[in-house]
């Protein structure tokens, strides 16, 4: 695996002896559940994703946001919220993720949340579909002091990218692109480290060496490959790439279709990490898109509560048990892996 020096050592300085501390609670307490087969829990997360908005301006096939499908509540965070939830958890938190669904840049105030998880010395990464990084933001994304930003370009043609990108334009996408690495040039800043993603299905799977020659020509620093989830796969779905090493499902002898991943009765999740949605829910992992886990609500009690509580202590404990009974848990490949090449 490549390293990105710069990356990794402005990582390293987020680490502070409490955190390192909790870190150690977080890693023994997890790995004494395994040997128990009982819930043991110790330290606060490590990492938190935090939704800032569930609106989208595009419509992907496979994402709840671009189906307008939630079921549950849809709005933005609020900045006084935010700024509470990480006044309770800095002091632990070393890893802050500002992306569950929809367009984090769609929140007015998300930029502003950024540079406020900044100053308390957190780690930051946001996911984003390109569409809003205009040179006004650019400039602001780079003065907010966010680490890391990761931007999805599904395909190096606009043929090959609208047809998962629904109504998105690739032109627009690279041109922010190239705004950021602009600003980040005349700001002299090092930071974000800036990803291009590639979510390889079957429509775009031969543009792989393209999307690292069009990384390279714009000034990104890094290229990861992902791999499609798809709720529809047991009859097989036109997104499944055909090259196995990018595909989180495998064909059985019976024609039907199969999660590649065995599903393990224990997940490193559960113990570092969890997600918080615009309106306070604490949800377990980001596989649980429509909140249908509801392990609290922050606007009743405060995050350690329902950390170490008995709804959470409980879902831990049925995972352990049987992870396959869990729905979110079948469509799983422990922890929204990315390949890179």
């Amino acid at each position: 695996m490549k390293i990105y020096r710069h990356d990794a050592l402005n990582f390293l300085t987020k680490l502070t002896p409490r955190r390192l501390l909790n870190l150690a609670k977080i890693f023994t307490s997890y790995h004494l559940t395994r040997l128990a087969r009982q819930p043991i829990q110790w330290g606060m997360p490590m990492t938190i994703s935090i939704e800032p908005t569930t609106a989208c301006n595009l419509r992907c096939p496979e994402c709840p946001s671009g189906l307008r499908a939630f079921t549950r509540p849809t709005g933005n965070l609020k900045e006084d919220f935010f700024k509470s939830t990480i006044n309770e958890l800095h002091k632990d938190l070393l890893y802050l993720i500002f992306y569950f669904q929809g367009e984090p840049y769609i929140n007015p105030k998300f930029l502003d949340m950024v540079k406020y998880a900044h100053h308390k010395g957190i780690y930051t990464i946001t996911s984003t579909n390109g569409h809003f990084l205009n040179d006004e933001n650019a400039r602001k994304t780079i003065e907010s002091g966010l680490d890391r930003l990761i931007i999805s370009v599904d395909g190096t043609t606009q043929q090959t990218y609208e047809s998962y990108r629904k109504e998105g334009k690739l032109e627009t996408v690279l041109q922010g692109a190239s705004n950021v690495v602009k600003w980040k040039k005349k700001l002299k800043s090092k930071t974000p480290h800036l990803i291009f993603q590639f979510l390889v299905t079957r429509p775009n799977e031969h543009q792989i060496p393209d999307i690292y020659r069009l990384a390279e020509e714009i000034g990104i620093d890094e290229v990861k490959l992902k791999t499609a989830q798809v709720y529809d796969y047991e009859h097989g779905n036109d997104l499944i790439p055909t090259q196995g090493k990018y595909a989180r499902y495998e064909e059985k002898p019976d024609g039907t279709w199969r999660v590649k991943n065995e599903l393990l009765n224990h997940c490193w999740k559960l113990w570092h990490a969890c997600v918080i949605t615009w309106d306070g829910l604490v949800v377990p992992c980001c596989f649980d898109k429509d909140a249908s886990h509801r392990l609290g609500d922050l606007k009743k009690i405060s995050f350690r509560e329902i950390w170490q509580g008995e709804y959470y202590q409980h879902f831990r404990a049925s995972l352990l048990k049987g992870r396959d009974q869990i729905d979110i848990c079948t469509n799983c490949t422990e922890g929204c892996k990315v390949w890179a090449e």
